[in-house]
């Protein structure tokens, strides 16, 4: 986990320096971000007129880099990973250098533009300046696939060209970037309008459980959103290459299609797929309580009391076990108790700690990823092979699920066939948690979010890590310092207003000052916290504009650092939890 593990390994330190230089560096464009989710989905104040093209020139870098500028010869065009066509660019970022790609676009004054690109890599930006009015940005945390992103802007009353451009962050890997457009009115510099998109290609049926089915399929060259159909009848549209049609009922064949569109109209539908829901039935839901907290174990001494799984508080209703191990296989993960450095703790008694904890009405889980973490989940074989380690793992120790907490990336649509594969198999008591960084939690548009909002029906709780974080945006557009009540709460309110069910979001925060490397608030302060956000009292400056009273709860890293202050943490905000409305 990025927990305060920082102390152990130079990888997380420079994670950490990351976030805190990006917040720094980048709270203009953050703020930007923070307020474009609805505008970047809003349409037109006016209805298209037929006039209206793509005014980018060479958008596809079909044409090498003609009509581009990148700085410091950071850009460069490939054939592969490509969106469309044949080419696309790969842009390298240096120490001192964002590897910026930029064009010069030819507009109209007083009119409204749709900015959008495809986009592959971490902290990828895409904007557009000298607009007249508000110059606007946009950007993703980590695309590991093609990912879209979208803005608008409106042109002043004398403006006839912007800026449009894309770049990465300072020492970050290369990241790619394709189908640049600037849809609004011509310009009089641009390209012709596009045509109608084709019918998209290789649509696929993944996991599936008794309600819904996930689909993926193949990029269509000129698409700006995809329409799918179920039995014929429309029913969900989506911007992506991948969509889960929910609602469906047990052990039925549905027939599904999809279309490509853009402001030209909309292609024929693809070819169809078949798919039938598995049978309904099963247990009750996962027993977690109402209000949940959540404690991570370490199954390894970094100076903090070593624990057995007996050791662990009673306070805690979900124990996740840190790590799973990554195995040569790509996606498969397996389990290796250190028993030396445990003090001899052996698999046989671990094994029947964690029965005696299920058996107290607790559940036992399995944290994949951390620190050390090197699982990687990038296709359906790695998906499947997720799946079926996870599920197989779970029969051997008892575990009742599974913590997601990567540390080095997340594919959402790859990531979720995973978790549905493994829901398939464990049934409706499987217990998902996630444990994302604040920076993974501030967009929908980030892959933590995208995978959250994907398995939202399976979902049990993310417990975001309010830590080693540095400052922040809240939902309400303002930066907030970690240690304090409106950090929790701001940023709590953006996962609530986001999507997510307040019964999945929890409060992640270090068990002690020596747990992490920043970020410590007093048991006290969580409590306000949490009364902030189910009763709406005990709060700061930021006061959320309603409550939710059925928030899960808290989470800490960790038990065994909470054992070495006496328990000081659990037994503070255990019962406080616990006693929530």
């Amino acid at each position: 986990m990025p927990h305060p593990l920082t102390s152990r390994t130079p990888r997380s330190r420079h994670r950490r320096w990351l976030t805190t230089a990006f917040t720094g560096l980048a709270a203009a464009a953050l703020a930007v971000t923070g307020t474009q989710a609805g505008a970047s989905a809003a349409p037109h104040t006016a209805t298209r007129a037929a006039a209206d093209v793509n005014n980018t020139k060479n958008p596809g870098f079909e044409a090498g880099l003609a009509d581009w500028t990148c700085s410091a010869a950071s850009g460069a065009t490939v054939s592969s990973p490509v969106h469309g066509g044949t080419s696309a660019l790969k842009a390298t970022p240096s120490g001192a250098d964002q590897a910026k790609c930029s064009q010069t676009v030819a507009v109209q004054p007083n009119s409204t533009y749709k900015l959008s690109a495809y986009v592959q890599g971490s902290y990828v930006y895409l904007g557009a300046s000298g607009t007249g009015t508000t110059d606007v940005s946009t950007w993703t945390a980590n695309a590991a696939t093609w990912q879209q992103l979208n803005t608008t802007f409106t042109t002043g009353p004398s403006t006839t060209s912007v800026t449009v451009y894309t770049h990465g962050w300072y020492g970050q890997p290369a990241f790619f970037a394709d189908d640049i457009s600037v849809f609004g009115p011509d310009g009089g510099g641009g390209n012709p309008g596009d045509p109608v998109p084709n019918a998209p290609a290789g649509l696929t049926a993944g996991a599936v459980t008794a309600s819904s089915v996930a689909l993926s399929w193949s990029p269509a060259k000129f698409a700006t959103g995809y329409q799918v159909y179920r039995d014929g009848t429309k029913v969900q549209a989506v911007t992506g290459t991948s969509a889960t049609v929910t609602g469906l009922s047990p052990a039925t064949a549905y027939r599904f299609e999809v279309t490509a569109t853009n402001a030209a109209g909309e292609s024929a539908k693809s070819a169809a797929v078949t798919a039938t829901t598995s049978p309904g039935g099963g247990g009750p839901g996962p027993s977690v309580p109402k209000h949940a907290v959540t404690g991570y174990w370490q199954n390894f001494n970094n100076g903090a009391t070593v624990q057995k799984i007996s050791d662990v508080s009673e306070q805690y209703d979900i124990i996740a076990v840190s790590f799973a191990d990554a195995t040569t296989t790509p996606g498969a993960i397996t389990f290796n108790l250190d028993s030396a450095g445990l003090g001899g703790y052996t698999v046989a008694q671990f094994k029947a700690d964690i029965r005696a904890k299920q058996a107290a009405g607790k559940n036992v889980i399995l944290s994949v990823g951390g620190e050390k973490g090197t699982i990687s989940v990038n296709d359906s074989a790695s998906a499947n092979n997720f799946a079926n380690s996870a599920y197989a793992l779970m029969q051997e120790y008892g575990f009742n699920g599974v913590d997601i907490d990567l540390e080095n990336g997340i594919n959402p649509t790859y990531m979720s066939q995973a978790l549905r594969s493994l829901s398939q198999k464990a049934g409706s008591k499987l217990v998902i948690t996630m444990a994302p960084q604040t920076i993974d939690m501030q967009s929908t548009q980030g892959g933590y979010f995208k995978t959250a909002l994907n398995i939202k029906d399976i979902l049990t709780v993310v417990n975001m890590q309010y830590y080693n974080s540095g400052s922040m945006l809240g939902c309400d557009g303002k930066v907030y310092s970690q240690g304090t009540v409106d950090f929790l709460t701001a940023l709590a309110c953006i996962q609530l207003e986001g999507g997510l069910d307040p019964s999945q979001v929890g409060i992640g925060v270090p068990a002690s000052t020596r747990a992490a490397g920043g970020g410590y608030v007093s048991p006290g302060i969580v409590n306000n916290a949490l009364d902030c956000l189910t009763k709406g009292t005990g709060c700061g400056s930021f006061k959320p504009a309603k409550t939710y009273p059925s928030l899960r709860g808290a989470m800490t890293w960790s038990t065994n650092w909470d054992a070495a202050t006496g328990n000081a943490w659990s037994n503070g905000v255990g019962p406080h939890v616990h006693n929530l409305p």
